[in-house]
């Protein structure tokens, strides 16, 4: 079968010299940056990206918009959202399922076509019509989960698109904030997917300059971006494939990248003694165990539940990782304005979590042995064999013997999608998954709504509760911000008091970059704002 044009491989001789270039930097301009990321490959560049949250971090909120995007511009405090190509949005006070978004006017294509309410129906048709001449299975595939609200849409005028829900959802501008645009008639004048990959065009801050599948890919500044605030300041940002770790910060110390992602914590203390930076910041990502609730799972006694989450050492496990986490005090992290206050304090309490055990029928003189699902690596999931194994050990000292299955990170999504009492499961009553939690569908009512248990959903561990429920059906009927914040503190509360998962830590997204890097501001959010760095001699 042919490899797509869009992903085609180098020839040796052209990746050898695309190489020995990137090693010498003698033909980087000034105010290049150049970044090594964690994926395998550049990121899909037409729109919906690959590659999950690095993809839309590095190929999407850079090249392209949403109608709704996020604020990236603050350190201290969790991103929100923020006007896109939309200026204004909201409901028909008589029908709660009818929003008006009001388009940004004036806004262009990076290939200078105009940015319409048309367009934006051509962009949801790609991505949900499957006999549209757009439609591609690939953006699909990345987009199309995203917006499980959306019945229909359309363009009432140039500037004005309306879109109609499924039923009363206040969740939505969430749920939009994952779709990037693409120019329309970029697309008619190319044809195919395949060759817009090529040449893609967003209304985004930066454009596309060059592009070589699992090399790199150049983008360079869009001097007439809407946003003259987020109009980039740099010359070039090179994105570089380095998926290994080790060989990531090795191409940081040689000087190749500028920048990487998610240096090995075992590094960090060496970087930083060589001169290097070392940037982090909460972020909405957790990592948990997500506990089965089918019938015969241990998990379904609360004592267990909060025993295991008092016997963890978290600060145990900062020291394992260098201090590259937040110890967890709840599915969300401390400071988070969705966190509430809950009565269950999650900390480590040993001997607390012994009496939890003991009131239950088990101890260390009589353990409770079950399995739990793991990977040795994946997509946000940090160091999980040494992070799992440390975890064992705790559990070990309160009377639960943990026995690990261990699976490829791909088998463990299957694994997820297929639900806790599904025979790929293997009798696991838990699994190690780590959890986007930037918004309320995404990062908490998939996991556990009742009609979303497998196949219908992602609620893998079959939990139901109708008070849940009903505190999932408000938020989607509050439409008022401060009220919804409200409902998800009640809603993490209830996450917390019930000790659903085994809470255990945040990451930080850790970056390391060179002294010569200025102006970065590491926003609490997956995804970051590259407009105002500048590099110097």
């Amino acid at each position: 079968m042919a490899q797509e044009p869009s992903r085609l491989r180098l020839t040796s001789v052209f990746a050898g010299v695309l190489i020995a270039g990137l090693a010498s930097g003698t033909a980087l301009a000034q105010g290049t940056l150049r970044i090594g990321m964690t994926a395998s490959d550049i990121p899909l560049t037409t729109g919906q990206t690959d590659n999950g949250g690095e993809g839309m971090r590095f190929m999407g909120y850079t090249v392209y918009d949403s109608l709704i995007n996020w604020d990236m511009s603050k350190f201290d405090k969790p991103s929100d959202l923020t006007p896109g190509l939309a200026t204004s949005w909201g409901t028909d006070a008589a029908d709660k399922t009818k929003w008006t978004f009001k388009l940004r006017d004036g806004v262009k294509f990076h290939d200078g076509s105009e940015w319409t309410a048309e367009v934006a129906v051509w962009n949801f048709e790609k991505l949900l019509n499957k006999d549209a001449p757009q439609f591609d299975p690939r953006q699909s595939a990345q987009g199309r989960s995203r917006i499980p609200a959306i019945a229909s849409y359309k363009a009432v005028d140039k500037l004005t698109l309306e879109i109609i829900t499924k039923s009363p959802d206040a969740t939505l501008p969430y749920q939009l904030a994952w779709i990037m645009f693409s120019s329309k008639a970029q697309f008619e004048k190319l044809k195919t997917w395949d060759e817009v990959a090529k040449t893609p065009s967003g209304t985004g801050p930066w454009k596309m300059a060059a592009f070589v599948p699992r090399e790199r890919a150049e983008l360079v500044p869009n001097a007439d971006y809407w946003d003259k605030a987020r109009v980039p300041k740099l010359d070039k940002l090179v994105l570089i494939p380095l998926p290994e770790p080790n060989a990531r910060v090795a191409a940081l110390r040689s000087g190749q990248v500028d920048w990487i992602e998610a240096p090995a914590p075992d590094t960090v203390a060496s970087l930083k003694s060589s001169g290097f930076t070392i940037i982090t910041n909460a972020y909405p990502h957790n990592w948990t165990w997500h506990l089965s609730r089918a019938e015969g799972s241990p998990w379904n006694d609360i004592r267990i539940r909060k025993a295991a989450n008092l016997a963890v050492d978290r600060e145990g496990m900062k020291e394992l990782l260098s201090g590259l986490m937040i110890p967890a005090t709840g599915f969300f992290p401390p400071g988070h304005q969705w966190f509430g206050n809950p009565s269950f304090k999650v900390k480590t309490d040993l001997a607390e979590a012994k009496k939890l055990m003991k009131e239950a029928g088990y101890g260390p003189d009589k353990p409770l042995t079950t399995k739990v699902l793991i990977s040795p690596s994946g997509s946000g999931q940090m160091l999980p064999l040494p992070m799992n194994e440390f975890v064992q050990q705790n559990l070990a000292e309160i009377g639960l013997k943990i026995q690990f299955e261990v699976v490829e990170w791909n088998t463990l999504i299957n694994i997820w999608r297929a639900g806790s009492k599904h025979e790929s499961s293997r009798g696991g009553t838990a699994m190690n998954y780590s959890y986007f939690i930037q918004d309320p569908f995404t990062g908490v009512i998939r996991h556990l709504q009742c009609n979303l248990a497998p196949p219908a959903g992602t609620n893998w561990g079959h939990y139901c509760d109708p008070e849940m429920d009903k505190l999932f059906d408000e938020v989607r009927n509050t439409f008022d911000p401060a009220a919804q914040t409200k409902v998800m503190q009640k809603i993490h509360e209830k996450y917390v008091d019930d000790a659903i998962f085994l809470m255990i830590t945040h990451d930080v997204n850790p970056r390391a970059m060179t002294s010569k890097v200025k102006g970065f501001v590491q926003a609490q959010n997956w995804f970051q704002d590259f407009s105002g760095i500048t590099m110097t001699k």
